[in-house]
C-alpha cells in the first residue's frame, strides 16, 4: 500500500521504459523519491543509472511509463530542477572562467531576452564562495583541477536556486578536500528541504552519505530507507554476485564492499 501521494514526491517514475535499438535499458522502473532527502542511484555498469536521469530531465523520450515533479510534468517544473552532469562530459577546453560558468545557471530565470547583469554576477560570486571557490572566479576552467572544476559545476547549479538536484557521479575524479566540501554541501541542501538524486558508484560511502537508497540493474531491485534496503543480498542480486568483501553489519547493511 502506497502511504505518500504525488503531491508529497519530489519525483515519481511509474512504469518507466526506455530501450536503445530494441534493447531494454531500463525496464518498468517505479521510483519514488520524497522530498527533502538525499537517495543515491547505485548500480553496475550499463545499469541505466545515467539514462534514469536523463528521462527525469526530459532529454530521453520513454517507450512506456512517466515521469513526474511535484505531481506535474517536468516540463511544468524544469525551472524547480538543476542538473550536475559528469565531469567527463563536459568540454573543459570551452575558453571560459569560472564565474561564467556559474553565472549561466541564471539563464533560466532571465527568458530570452535579457542578460545576466549586476544581480545575477552577484549571485553567481556568491555561489562560488558556497562551494570555496571565489578566489578562482576568474580562472579559466581549463587551468582548474578536477575537484575545482566540479566545484564549479556544483556552484552552477546552487545559482539555479532549485527544490531539487539531479547529480550525476558527483565524487567522480576529486580529491579528498573536495569529497569532503560536497558531502557538507549535500547535508546543507537537505537541510534546507531541498532533495538530491546522486548516481553513486562508491559502495563504501552509501551508508555515510545517504539515507535513502535506489538499487538499479535495467529493473529497479529495490528503494527506500539505506537501513532497509542496502543489505548483502539485495547487493547481490544488483550485481548479480559479482560483489566482493561482503561482510553484514547492523541489521544486515552492506559494509567493506566494493564492485
Amino acid at each position: 500500500m502506497r502511504l505518500r501521494t504525488s503531491a508529497t514526491l519530489a519525483i515519481e517514475a511509474t512504469d518507466l521504459t526506455l530501450a536503445y535499438q530494441q534493447r531494454p535499458v531500463l525496464w518498468d522502473v517505479d521510483l519514488e523519491v520524497p522530498q527533502g532527502v538525499l537517495m543515491a542511484i547505485v548500480g553496475p555498469n550499463g545499469a541505466g543509472k545515467t539514462t534514469l536521469l536523463r528521462a527525469v530531465l526530459g532529454l530521453l523520450k520513454p517507450a512506456a511509463g512517466e515521469v513526474r515533479v511535484f505531481g506535474r510534468p517536468y516540463a511544468e517544473q524544469r525551472r524547480l530542477v538543476a542538473y550536475v552532469p559528469q565531469r567527463g562530459s563536459v568540454d573543459w577546453d570551452f575558453p571560459t572562467t569560472a564565474l561564467d560558468i556559474v553565472t549561466m545557471g541564471t539563464y533560466g530565470g532571465l527568458g530570452w531576452v535579457r542578460r545576466p547583469g549586476v544581480s545575477e554576477r552577484s549571485r553567481a560570486t556568491a555561489a562560488l564562495a558556497q562551494v570555496g571557490m571565489q578566489d578562482y572566479a576568474d580562472r579559466q576552467i581549463s587551468q582548474l583541477s578536477g575537484g575545482q572544476q566540479q566545484r564549479v559545476f556544483l556552484a552552477r547549479a546552487l545559482v539555479q536556486d532549485a527544490q531539487i538536484y539531479l547529480m550525476d557521479e558527483p565524487f567522480q575524479g576529486v580529491d579528498a578536500t573536495t569529497e569532503r566540501a560536497i558531502v557538507d554541501l549535500l547535508r546543507t541542501l537537505r537541510a534546507d528541504g531541498k532533495t538530491v538524486v546522486a548516481v553513486h558508484h562508491d559502495l563504501q560511502t552509501v551508508v555515510d552519505y545517504f539515507d535513502q537508497v535506489t538499487l538499479l540493474n535495467v529493473r529497479r531491485i529495490d528503494a527506500g530507507s539505506v537501513e532497509d534496503v542496502f543489505t548483502d543480498e539485495n547487493l547481490r542480486l544488483t550485481y548479480g554476485g559479482r560483489v566482493a568483501g561482503i561482510g553484514g553489519r547492523g541489521n544486515g547493511r552492506a559494509s567493506d564492499l566494493s564492485a
